[in-house]
């Protein structure tokens, strides 16, 4: 591995979340020493993610299949929706096994330090998607954080002339607290414990 090629291994690394230039340079290092047990799998494994996983063209949810398998499973609650900021939230939800609605994934949260604005979230389908599938609930399940609520308020603004229930999770989720960091006991209790937003 010429030098250009590891330098270009460690930028990589290091552009993933929670990793700096020094967690990257010793998970190179690792790599690179494991080789044939480590970084070929892991090549092939990258590759097979990127051709064959794309996100759901109905809500979001990344998957093999489009729609994806929780769009297709006829057996979850077909009256409620819940408003996630991006699939890990999913895969929080699903974990703590409480919810079996469907969902609707925004990308991320309104942030002006950001400068993410609503052109640049998931929004300008889902007032379509709530009057086309009849949903009866909206459960807006974003974090507990001034971006998030500012995010929800924004939502709830958006589809408040249609006639359907709208609630928030429970405040057991801590301010600031993001979904995908919360234990399942928690996430559950936020879930039965929801209330009304408008």
């Amino acid at each position: 591995m010429s030098e250009h090629a590891l330098d270009h291994l460690i930028k990589s690394l290091s552009s993933l979340p929670s990793l700096g230039p020094r967690s990257a340079r010793r998970m190179a290092l690792h790599l690179i020493q494991h080789k044939e047990t480590l970084m070929e799998p892991l090549a092939q494994a990258l590759f097979e993610a990127f051709e064959a996983i794309n996100p759901c063209t109905t809500c979001g949810n990344l998957d093999t299949i489009i729609p994806c398998h929780i769009c297709q499973d006829h057996k979850r609650d077909r009256q409620t929706l819940c408003l996630v900021a991006s699939v890990a939230d999913i895969w929080a939800i699903e974990r703590a096994g409480h919810y079996r609605g469907y969902y609707h994934v925004l990308g991320g949260i309104l942030s002006a330090i950001d400068g993410i604005t609503p052109t640049d979230l998931n929004i300008h389908s889902l007032k379509q998607r709530i009057e086309s599938q009849n949903f009866k609930e909206i459960i807006i399940a974003l974090s507990a954080t001034v971006d998030g609520q500012t995010t929800a308020h924004y939502i709830t603004d958006l589809i408040d002339d249609l006639d359907i229930k709208i609630t928030g999770l429970a405040r057991g989720i801590p301010t600031g607290g993001e979904l995908d960091f919360l234990d399942d006991h928690t996430i559950v209790t936020a879930f039965k414990s929801r209330k009304d937003v408008a």
